[in-house]
């Protein structure tokens, strides 16, 4: 059978640009299929860039107050309009080079939603018209949407992470419902720019899958900017008020929290309504995530998916590189698949990063290791920096003195990782770090000095 396409990737995120690149460069004929007018997917809208931006705008605008003659001049808080203006400067930059690179390597684009007629073919309903396309192999890479609220979204007071980028106003009081990545980097955004934060969640600690002495550092400096943290709280009802608009929360232990708007942060569904996906043979689960095996098909062998809509660990790196080894197995390309050991970045205020085994999940499989430690408040750097809180640790195996893990909370962390994450990858450990030299001053030196610090501990016991 002749298809129009060798591929049809469904979605210009992170994963479908990956895959369809790739594709190209082995001269496929490919082309994505985008339901909205721009290209880029969450990543580029409303998720990874916007986010990030938007941090480092608070960050910018927020900076140390002025001096006038020796005498601190506080800057005045800036407007959101102030910070979107930053935020849309780089998604249009951003929307150019995706676009230069699809058109560079010959990738079809066609705007319209996509849904599936059968395994090989696609309807696209586009604003005008309806076309049908087939292809030899599809690529699902929708992306994911953020859960809907419990209450009608209003966009002003009722908010998904959806709706921050088209705020027109800071409110002065935020409650934000549910402790994850999304909700602790906005919590703690927002609390920089002294907005009064009260962060629920229904665990006793956020970010259960970091190390525990990094999050508790983390809640530390975030209380230090005076967000409340109702933890182990589940939200019982959620009451619009009016003149003036409000939300109103009632807990379920009876607590009441009355703000000018609540944030729902409360997870992420796979973006798969409207496909019709029972006409490609192709199931989901209730939260609309599909299932792939090693070399990322479904159940239905031609039909491969890609990144936030499989579900964790859905990080725009992950999923670029889920993409392009998508591709290969399709087109028989043969590829080494991507290290388990990947780096998590957490763009809080202040930032997190860590790779490989926590304390914790060691602990639970009786491995026996020990720490080593580095404050920024002992390093050159974090001196010049001005972070004196910044805190970094290094796990190493107590026999093979391999390394296991790497823990950051503090200002480029999500940078400093990476020399970690190599080590790791390669197999090195301890006395690599006692031997290694590191350019003075930097934030490198922190491996220095937990290496040392880790030895002291071996050697002392």
């Amino acid at each position: 059978m002749a298809y129009d396409y060798d591929l049809l990737v469904l979605g210009s995120g992170p994963a479908g640009q990956r895959a369809a690149v790739q594709a190209a460069k082995l001269g496929k004929r490919v082309a994505i299929v985008e339901r909205h007018r721009m290209i880029g997917g969450v990543c580029l809208h409303t998720g990874t860039v916007p986010s990030k931006t938007f941090r480092e705008a608070v960050l910018a605008l927020m900076a140390a107050p002025r001096l006038d003659h020796g005498v601190p001049v506080e800057r005045p808080r800036p407007s959101m309009p102030d910070l979107i203006h930053r935020v849309n400067g780089v998604i249009e930059r951003e929307l150019d080079v995706v676009a230069r690179q699809l058109s560079r390597n010959n990738v079809d684009l066609i705007t319209g939603s996509a849904r599936f007629l059968d395994p090989h073919t696609i309807a696209i309903d586009g604003q005008s018209l309806e076309r049908q396309s087939t292809a030899e192999h599809i690529l699902i890479a929708c992306g994911s949407v953020p859960s809907a609220p419990p209450v009608p979204n209003d966009h002003e007071t009722i908010l998904t992470s959806d709706d921050i980028i088209l705020m027109e106003r800071l409110p002065r009081s935020l409650a934000v419902i549910g402790g994850g990545v999304i909700g602790i980097e906005y919590a703690s955004m927002f609390a920089e720019l002294g907005v009064e934060v009260t962060l629920i969640d229904r665990h006793d600690l956020p970010l259960d899958f970091c190390d525990r002495e990094i999050v508790d550092e983390l809640i530390h400096q975030m209380r230090l900017k005076r967000v409340t943290f109702r933890l182990g709280e589940a939200v019982k009802k959620i009451t619009g008020l009016e003149n003036p608009k409000r939300a109103e929360i009632e807990l379920e232990s009876g607590k009441l929290v009355v703000v000018d708007a609540a944030l729902f942060s409360i997870g992420r569904v796979g973006a798969t309504a409207g496909l019709d996906l029972d006409k490609a043979g192709v199931n989901c689960d209730e939260r609309g995530r599909l299932k792939v095996n090693e070399k990322m098909q479904t159940e239905v062998a031609h039909i491969s998916a890609a990144g936030d809509v499989i579900g964790f660990p859905a990080l725009a790196s992950t999923s670029s590189e889920q993409g392009r080894l998508a591709v290969c197995a399709m087109f028989g390309v043969e590829s080494n698949p991507s290290n388990a050991t990947f780096p998590y970045g957490i763009y809080a205020i202040p930032e997190i990063a860590m790779v490989g085994a926590t304390e914790r999940e060691l602990t639970e499989k009786k491995v026996p290791y020990e720490v080593g430690v580095a404050r920024y408040a002992e390093i050159a750097r974090g001196q010049i920096l001005g972070d004196d809180s910044g805190l970094f640790k290094m796990i190493f195996h107590r026999e093979t003195r391999k390394l296991l893990g790497v823990h950051c909370i503090g200002t480029h962390a999500t940078e400093l990782i990476h020399i970690g994450q190599a080590v790791l990858a390669l197999g090195g450990g301890l006395d690599y770090f006692l031997d290694a030299v590191f350019n003075y001053p930097t934030l490198a030196e922190c491996y220095k000095v937990a290496a040392y610090n880790a030895s002291n501990r071996m050697r002392s016991t």
